[in-house]
């Protein structure tokens, strides 16, 4: 899931740290590195753009990847409608601000539906940076209903819209959303 990066309108906490501007600099910059990663052969990536008419006909994006939109609501609504416009089969969502992230990683979500319906990719202040359906069965019908988003509840509120669906979890990635974030992850690398 991608927002075209204008100042003000992609990263705006970030943006609250170091200036909109720059902000949208490193998403757009963090996004492209991020697709020529995880290219593979084994799935195909498709690009759920907002707003939807300026992301379907952006010029910042690789044209080789197909596009879908994200549609209107919030970020639960708009994942939901994800999930349920795709063909049947393995569906995973990743946000684009997950600098760590692997085709290994990726590889290990698609791998973990295999004997689950679920599976999630825990980040360390609560929420998380990949969920993925089996999809071999109508999602939950309160999916994603009242997660508290961009809070340390998302993960398990969203556990809890799940209701009785097999959760597997992956590995632990931080994304970014602050200064404090991307400082962290420079004194990893």
């Amino acid at each position: 899931m991608v927002k075209e990066p204008r100042p003000g309108r992609v990263k705006t906490r970030l943006g609250r740290d170091i200036g909109m501007t720059a902000a949208a600099w490193w998403f757009r910059h963090q996004t492209r590195r991020l697709l020529r990663r995880l290219q593979d052969p084994r799935w195909e990536l498709i690009l759920s753009v907002a707003p939807d008419h300026e992301g379907l006909q952006s010029r910042i994006w690789p044209a080789h990847l197909p596009r879908i939109p994200q549609g209107s609501g919030d970020l639960g609504q708009r994942m939901k409608q994800v999930f349920d416009s795709l063909p049947p089969g393995p569906v995973c969502i990743i946000g684009a601000d997950i600098p760590e992230i692997s085709r290994r990683h990726i590889w290990k979500a698609f791998a973990s539906l295999g004997r689950h319906e679920a599976t999630l990719g825990p980040a360390p202040d609560g929420g998380y940076w990949l969920i993925g359906l089996k999809r071999c069965r109508p999602s939950p019908k309160g999916l994603f209903e009242q997660v508290r988003w961009s809070t340390t509840h998302a993960l398990q509120d969203t556990l809890t819209s799940l209701s009785d669906f097999t959760v597997a979890r992956v590995d632990v990635l931080r994304d970014i959303d602050s200064a404090k974030d991307l400082k962290d992850l420079g004194s990893v690398r």
